[in-house]
This record gives C-alpha cells, sequence and structure tokens, in this order.
C-alpha cells in the first residue's frame, strides 16, 4: 500500500470499514512508516476533538465558514 492509497481510506479504517485484506495492508503500511502512523493519529485526535464541540458553541461566523469550507472542499 503506498501512502496516497493509505491517506484515501483513512477515514474507512477509523470506522472499522474496510475488508480484512484492505485493513491488513493498511495497518502493515503503518508498521513501517512513521509519517503514515502519525498522520492516522491526528485523524483520530482530530475526529476525537471534533466530535467534542456542541453546535451550538460555535458563532454564526465559524459555522458558516466551517460550512463553506466543506462545501468547497474537493472530492476527487
Amino acid at each position: 500500500m503506498t501512502c496516497a492509497e493509505l491517506v484515501e481510506l483513512v477515514t474507512a479504517y477509523l470506522e472499522g470499514a474496510l475488508d480484512p485484506d484492505t485493513e491488513q495492508r493498511f495497518v502493515e503500511h503503518l508498521a513501517l512508516c512513521d509519517g503514515c502512523d502519525i498522520y492516522v493519529e491526528q485523524m483520530r485526535r482530530t475526529i476525537a476533538e471534533v466530535g467534542e464541540v456542541e453546535p451550538e458553541s460555535l458563532s454564526a461566523t465559524t459555522r458558516d465558514r466551517l460550512l463553506d469550507a466543506f462545501r468547497t472542499f474537493p472530492r476527487d
């Protein structure tokens, strides 16, 4: 598995949605690649932190900026 492939699959990995073969290749890559291991850990932390944010705690400006960012995010 390449680093680019891992990046494409990280969400599925974190959700436990990879098939067993792909998950094994993913984990094997993590064991060999410090950069990807760090990336996956950053994604775990980001998801955990964002999950703690209460929508009501965001200002209207911040909420609108986040929504705009997600709307314009490339979907290749």
